[in-house]
């Protein structure tokens, strides 16, 4: 009696708390996301050139259908909104969103906090490849550069798996063990070949350092298929990697094909990863620090994090961005740098954090 007393004055409170839970983080994604479409806009104003904000809401306005605006601004403000600003943006937005679920998936799949996108080793199969790309002739450079870093982001993650496979099992410990030491090797080349660029060393930090200077809009769509499928099937793949967070084994006894899985989760995060960095180099520490403040704010449930990182990864970079070529304008910052100056400190935090609970 006292039992089912208990029980009826405990389910419901509980179940009351989930209600209310749930919904505060529907009302985040679509806060986020609104947040988000605020952001391209006001950010869309800002730079060399600052545009107000009446004009730019006519040049906007203007371009919806079946609405007539009288046009007032001359024509180098529809330039600089729709050629320059509007394309870098949106590849900010969606190289940021990609790092952010990209980390946050390789962070849930190795269960280890410090996971980032490029722990298996595609930050440096790309940088080999956009090397390789600056010692083609000038000619060639522009076309290359992209294609190469995509390749050898995709085949660094390719060998590291091919060694790390055991039969038909993927141990995680083996796999970040062969992509630190293949990481290393594919360093040292990268090296040396920097060393014998001549000339050529300038171009090749720049991209090292992440930049959207040179933005256009055959790049954002050659990345957005990318980005967005493999982000779906991240997406879709929530539940089993919340499953996943308990055991493999006791994921595999709950029905999850663990294996499978792992293999779906790390191709999509590789393939989102490597399109990402392909056209404005290896940009750190966002896909470490955007998981941890979602994690923190809004709990580990990969169902509303993913979800989350996305729209706060972009909303981060399209602002990193902003702040990168504006601060010194009309010099550029790398973007780099500005993320790491955020990033290196919340990193240190971790790092302490982690020590304090290991000790």
């Amino acid at each position: 009696m006292a039992l089912d007393l208990i029980k009826n004055t405990t389910m419901p409170e509980t179940a009351v708390l989930y209600t209310i839970q749930w919904r505060s983080r529907i009302y985040a994604i679509v806060g986020l996301a609104s947040l988000l479409v605020l952001t391209i806009i006001v950010t869309l104003a800002v730079g060399s050139t600052d545009i107000p904000f009446d004009t730019l809401y006519h040049v906007l306005l203007a371009k919806l259908p079946f609405i007539h605006v009288e046009p007032t601004w001359g024509s180098n403000i529809e330039t600089i909104v729709f050629d320059i600003r509007l394309p870098r943006l949106l590849l900010a937005g969606m190289v940021g969103a990609a790092l952010a679920v990209a980390g946050t998936t390789y962070q849930g799949l190795f269960r280890n906090p410090l996971a980032d996108p490029y722990l298996i080793g595609v930050a440096q199969g790309a940088a080999l490849g956009a090397v390789i790309g600056f010692m083609l002739p000038i000619s060639w450079q522009a076309s290359c550069i992209p294609l190469l870093a995509f390749i050898g982001a995709v085949s660094a993650v390719a060998v590291v798996y091919s060694i790390a496979r055991v039969g038909k099992t993927l141990p995680m410990t083996t796999l970040i063990l062969a992509g630190v030491a293949l990481g290393a090797f594919i360093a040292a080349i990268t090296s040396y070949l920097m060393i014998a660029s001549g000339d050529r060393l300038h171009g090749i930090i720049s991209w090292l350092l992440g930049t959207f200077s040179l933005t256009s809009w055959w790049q954002v769509a050659i990345v957005a298929p990318y980005i967005f499928i493999g982000t779906i099937v991240i997406c879709l793949h929530a539940r089993p990697l919340n499953v996943m967070q308990l055991d493999e084994e006791q994921a595999q006894q709950l029905g999850i094909n663990v294996e499978q899985v792992k293999l779906i989760l790390l191709g999509a995060a590789t393939l989102i990863t490597a399109a990402a960095v392909c056209f404005c180099g290896t940009i750190g520490f966002v896909g470490i620090i955007i998981p941890h403040a979602v994690r923190l704010i809004w709990g580990p449930d990969h169902r509303f994090l993913l979800p989350l990182a996305t729209f706060a990864g972009a909303i981060f970079l399209i602002l990193a961005d902003t702040a990168a070529r504006t601060m010194l304008a009309p010099t550029e910052i790398p973007i780099g740098v500005i993320t790491a100056f955020l990033g290196a400190p919340f990193f240190l935090y971790l790092l302490r954090q982690r020590k304090r609970a290991i000790f």
